[in-house]
């Protein structure tokens, strides 16, 4: 194979500037000198042309399965046509006086109406504008936080509502307690005073989502909210605005939407609000198309790479998902300064979408131990005994991950390659489990199976790669605390899992793979298909306040990987809504025109 290995020297003066303009980890490029590490090396004519005589009639003579995936239905061509009338510096200078005029109304004294603090940060927020504001909404929150035991006026069920979400999203202490005014009326069900406040309870329902373990009010709060929406919306004479916020509520909370699709679509819906600031409405959809031409280029980076490494042609028996790999980072970062991240996150996730299926579809038993052990190694020199497009995908995956490695030392001097590794054996070990269970038809339990399958549905791989792309100082702490399986990153990834199960398990065991969630309950309790639904419904449910509690008791970690976490559960959830949005392009083609495409009329 015509692969050539040159060592650096151990000590190496650069200057990285990226190509296009994408920045990575650290902004701070300047000449310097440091030492490399001895296994960096630089692959140089990296082909895979050269084929071994024998072992492709040996390749050619075995049976293997086949899932008849789809071609993508977005083109290189296509994705390289892409342009925008708002990239650029004009539009910033429209931008920033608007930025302005937010800033005032955040400065004003919070005392002079609280409820208007709060409810412009959570317009904020939904409007997906809210990241230009963080230091001016935490000082907000944090007086209004502090002078609460002074107000001894009564709230309102909205205002309670809308002040706990805010609160406890934004890492202050709040108890369920704050709700003890409403908690007999909840609970009772009868001759409640706030029946008719539709705010109230649609506010009363968001608040519930962010609820801990063992918060049983909020839960008793979350079903007696659902009930009354439901009912209310059946009446003949509701609001139009108010029917669109109940049905969106509904189909899926605000805690577990992605801040830009959740833009996008209440962008749409604040325009048409009676108390609309214009101000507000003009900076939201500015922003808007400003980020989404930062996203085409990210996506033109990307599809580049894609096309010129030749992984879709050589490897065609994997999902050519290129476009829906840049919508996943797009859903756990979408700021400007994350453009580095979603450019590699890409990458990674083209690279677990090829594994995936050469350990779910392709691939031999036989193949897969070989393989599995090669990743373990991490050396060229152990791909000998596996086939050739094993060796296709080993030595680009390989080459991929050290020169991103390499390029976060010599940004910020830290070593992180054996961490990468770590996630990346993990993810292998865990596919070899489920394909040994799938040839000797073993049914795993469903505890079995969830010990392993948070881990096969790559969100360790994800959220550890996302966390070295987008910090910008990397601290070794956190690294080993996310290489010893953190719970944040844990409950976010069996979330991924239960909602990938909940869309897709259905097809996969038709072409041939190990029971999911929904089966191994069934197996379990032998209840019906439709409850063991229901129960993996309740289980994303309970992982959530885990995601929740977990969030509150690692303030010290940093929070690109607390957030990023949250978003990755978020991304799945909506990913996942109506069926397949990964691997059925079409059911996410609207997210993809509205988020990337096509810019909102201004």
């Amino acid at each position: 194979m015509a692969l050539l290995h040159l060592p650096l020297p151990s000590t190496f003066k650069f200057h990285s500037p990226l190509a296009n303009g994408a920045r990575g980890p650290s902004s701070n490029y300047r000449p310097s000198s440091i030492r490399i590490p001895s296994y960096f090396m630089i692959s140089v004519g990296f082909e895979c042309k050269k084929r071994i005589k024998g072992q492709y009639a040996s390749e050619n003579a075995t049976v293997r399965r086949s899932a008849n995936y789809h071609p993508s239905i977005w083109k290189d061509e296509f994705i390289q046509s892409l342009s925008s009338q708002f990239k650029g510096v004009t539009y910033g200078k429209r931008l920033n006086p608007l930025i302005g005029e937010v800033k005032a109304m955040l400065k004003k004294a919070p005392s002079e109406d609280s409820l208007e603090q709060l409810e412009l940060i959570d317009t904020l927020q939904r409007l997906g504008i809210s990241y230009h504001f963080e230091s001016e909404i935490k000082h907000v929150l944090k007086t209004l936080y502090n002078k609460r035991d002074l107000d001894d006026n009564k709230k309102d069920l909205y205002a309670t509502s809308l002040e706990f979400r805010l609160f406890r999203q934004h890492g202050f202490e709040i108890s369920q307690e704050v709700f003890s005014d409403f908690k007999d009326e909840i609970e009772i069900s009868d001759n409640i005073s706030f029946l008719g406040d539709i705010n109230g309870i649609l506010s009363l329902y968001e608040a519930s989502f962010l609820s801990f373990k063992n918060e049983d009010f909020l839960e008793k709060a979350k079903c007696f909210a659902i009930n009354y929406l439901e009912k209310y919306m059946r009446r003949t004479r509701v609001d139009e605005v108010d029917m669109a916020m109940i049905k969106h509520a509904l189909e899926l909370p605000l805690h577990w939407r992605t801040s830009r699709m959740e833009a996008r679509w209440f962008i749409d819906i604040y325009e048409r609000k009676k108390d609309m600031n214009p101000i507000l409405l003009e900076m939201a959809k500015l922003d808007f198309n400003m980020l989404q031409s930062i996203y085409q280029e990210d996506l033109k980076s990307a599809s580049s790479w894609w096309t010129s490494s030749r992984l879709g042609e050589k490897l065609s028996f994997s999902r050519d998902r290129l476009m829906a790999n840049f919508l996943w980072t797009i859903g756990t970062g979408f700021e400007p300064e994350f453009s580095y991240s979603r450019r590699m996150i890409t990458k990674i996730n083209s690279f677990i979408t090829i594994l995936d299926d050469i350990y779910d579809v392709y691939g031999t038993l036989d193949e897969l131990d070989l393989f599995t052990n090669a990743i373990e190694r991490w050396d060229v020199n152990a791909i000998d005994e596996i086939p050739y497009y094993m060796k296709v995908c080993f030595l680009a995956l390989h080459d991929s991950i050290n020169e991103m490695a390499f390029q976060v030392f010599k940004d910020q001097e830290v070593d992180v390659i054996q961490y990468l590794h770590n996630v990346w054996i993990g993810l292998c070990k865990s596919y070899l489990q489920e394909a040994k269970w799938y040839h000797s038809n073993y049914k795993p339990t469903l505890e079995e199976y969830m010990d392993n399958a948070w881990v096969s549905i790559s969100g360790p791989v994800i959220l550890v790669h996302s966390y070295v792309f987008a910090t910008s100082h990397i601290a070794k702490e956190e690294l080993e605390s996310l290489d010893k399986t953190n719970d944040i990153i844990r409950w976010s990834s069996t979330i991924l899992r239960l909602a990938d199960d909940l869309a897709t398990s259905s097809d996969e065991l038709k072409r041939g793979d190990v029971p999911k969630s929904i089966q191994c309950y069934m197996n379990d309790t032998g209840v019906s298909e439709n409850d063991a639904r229901n129960y993996i419904k309740h289980l994303i449910n309970e992982t959530w306040k885990k995601l929740n509690e977990s969030e509150a008791e690692n303030i010290a970690l940093s929070q690109v990987i607390i957030q990023m976490s949250k978003n990755l559960a978020r991304m799945a959830q909506c990913m996942y809504l109506n069926g397949d949005g990964y691997g059925i392009e079409q059911e996410t083609k609207d997210h993809v025109l509205s988020l990337i495409i096509h810019p909102i009329p201004i």
